[in-house]
């Protein structure tokens, strides 16, 4: 059964390696190079540590191990939102956003927004993000698609 709870610090390495996992494996819309140029080993677990900090952050576990995880700095910007190609499509993500849009609304952030990659964007949209503009970022290399999105909250 999934649970959802608040990251800890000591969460760092099984995060980084959520992250890279959630990127290179399963289906995607970009390419093998492309995943690799954005991800191409797992960050860093003190440096990423670092980075959440920054950052409310959800976790969901089953049985105990994280399968994804979202990041909202303070100002309302999605950083991070992964979750393990195996447990797409069970709610992960939904449960995860609701969490950190109920800090924004405790902080009274009237404004969300994330750089959405193609397979975020979908997800995003379903829980009220409109698209801003289609971009692209360039990584080593290779050209990644991406969306700039928001969501205003009432």
């Amino acid at each position: 059964m999934m649970q959802i709870r608040w990251a800890r610090e000591e969460d760092a390495p099984a995060l980084a390696q959520v992250f890279f996992d959630a990127v290179r494996q399963g289906d995607s819309p970009y390419s093998e190079a492309q995943r690799v140029a954005w991800m191409p080993a797992p960050p860093d677990p003190s440096e990423f540590a670092v980075r959440l900090r920054k950052c409310h952050v959800a976790v969901a576990t089953v049985a105990g191990q994280p399968v994804g995880f979202m990041a909202m700095t303070h100002e309302g910007y999605f950083d991070l939102a992964f979750v393990l190609f195996r447990h797409r499509g069970r709610g992960c993500f939904r449960r995860l956003y609701d969490r950190l849009e109920k800090c924004a609304y405790e902080d009274y952030v009237p404004r969300l927004t994330v750089h959405a990659s193609l397979d975020a964007r979908p997800a995003f949209q379903s829980v009220g993000f409109s698209v801003i503009t289609h971009e692209t970022v360039d990584r080593a290399g290779e050209t990644l698609r991406r969306a700039e999105m928001e969501k205003y909250l009432k």
